[in-house]
């Protein structure tokens, strides 16, 4: 049975003048058993950067492989926007990652960044613009109240 790696928890961390910010530990720790290298990109739907191990980046291509006409005008702008925008972030010896000015700008990101986990991903936000997001969200789900269906169980 293969392990699942789930990025979890809400970071603070400082990034200094380079555009360098730490990884979480526990972020580390999962790109080290693995194996793999963390990718980030510009999130497509938000004003923040999108990270995960290579392999879910692998498993996109496969489904966008499969669900969309290869030359479909959907299938050409979305992997251009990802893959052509994805780029892989190695840690260095303090376990930090470089990020590109691109991404920085793009997130809206200068002296601190919020490492968001989502499970399979992450995400990357400037401090304030993730308070106001996290708020948005609680709101949100509170007047949906959503709920999820057991699967595989029977009654």
């Amino acid at each position: 049975m293969r392990k699942t790696f789930l990025f979890m928890d809400t970071v603070l961390n400082k990034v200094d003048a380079k555009g360098r910010v730490s990884l979480p530990a526990d972020y580390r720790a999962i790109v080290k058993e693995t194996g793999s290298e963390i990718v980030c990109y510009r999130s497509l739907s938000s004003p923040c950067i999108e990270g995960c191990l290579e392999d879910l980046l692998d498993k996109l291509a496969t489904q966008m492989e499969d669900s969309l006409d290869f030359f479909s005008a959907t299938q050409d702008d979305l992997t251009n926007l990802v893959f052509g925008d994805a780029k892989r972030y190695p840690f260095d010896s303090t376990g930090r990652i470089m990020l590109s000015e691109k991404l920085l700008k793009h997130a809206q990101i200068t002296d601190s960044a919020v490492f968001v986990g989502k499970g399979r991903k992450f995400q990357i936000w400037n401090p304030e613009n993730w308070e106001k997001e996290e708020k948005r969200i609680r709101e949100q789900v509170l007047k949906v109240r959503p709920s999820l269906k057991e699967v595989g169980r029977e009654s």
